[in-house]
């Protein structure tokens, strides 16, 4: 069974033994650490099924090829450490750029996205993947966040809310990329900030 993709037909939905939540988190959580430590090339669905502690068939169940495997694992590490979003829309942001330093801090999240750029001209989908699992939902979150304050009278009708998704979301890449550490209050004082320019006159 080759490493890149799985050919054949799907399993059957709703036939055989219920799939393991334990197996779930095992799987995505090994290929995270691959990931991070070896590189994508050097990653393979028989190293992830070991430290895993399942069957490499275990993983092709869930996964048809690395790729898949890869990004999933990514959106994992997104989805499970991503804030509650609430009414209050500076609560939210600051906590959402608190979880993604915190993320960068320990689980090097900027290394993972690094493997997925250089692995453009080799392996395309592994960046589209990336995208459609992680970027993408997460600057729906936040613009959705934004289009509910707009709505709510708290952020100016005429705001371009695509440039300010980009300085939430790119400040930390930014940040990172300088070398210069995330002083305490960072993400309060960045959200303060944008936030500032977005409330209407007098507000």
């Amino acid at each position: 069974m080759p490493e890149e993709a799985r050919s054949g037909p799907e399993p059957a939905a709703g036939r055989g033994r219920p799939r393991s939540p334990a197996h779930d988190t095992a799987i995505l959580d090994a290929a995270l650490h691959l990931l991070a430590g070896e590189g994508y090339a050097r990653m393979t669905i028989d190293a992830v099924a070991t430290r895993a502690g399942v069957s490499k068939a275990t993983v092709y169940l869930r996964y048809r090829s690395k790729a898949d495997l890869a990004t999933a694992a990514l959106a994992h590490l997104r989805e499970s450490a991503g804030p509650e979003r609430t009414a209050d829309l500076r609560q939210y942001l600051v906590a959402l750029l608190r979880m993604m330093r915190l993320n960068v801090e320990r689980a090097s999240v900027m290394a993972l996205v690094g493997v997925c750029l250089a692995e453009e001209g080799r392996t395309p989908e592994l960046l589209e993947l990336f995208r459609e699992r992680s970027v993408r939902p997460r600057r729906d979150d936040v613009m959705r966040a934004l289009l509910e304050a707009r709505a709510g009278g708290a952020v100016r009708a005429e705001v371009d809310l695509d440039a300010v998704v980009d300085l939430l979301l790119g400040a930390l890449h930014s940040r990172y990329l300088s070398g210069e550490p995330a002083p305490e209050g960072w993400e309060e004082d960045l959200v303060d900030v944008v936030l500032g320019g977005l409330s209407p006159a007098g507000a």
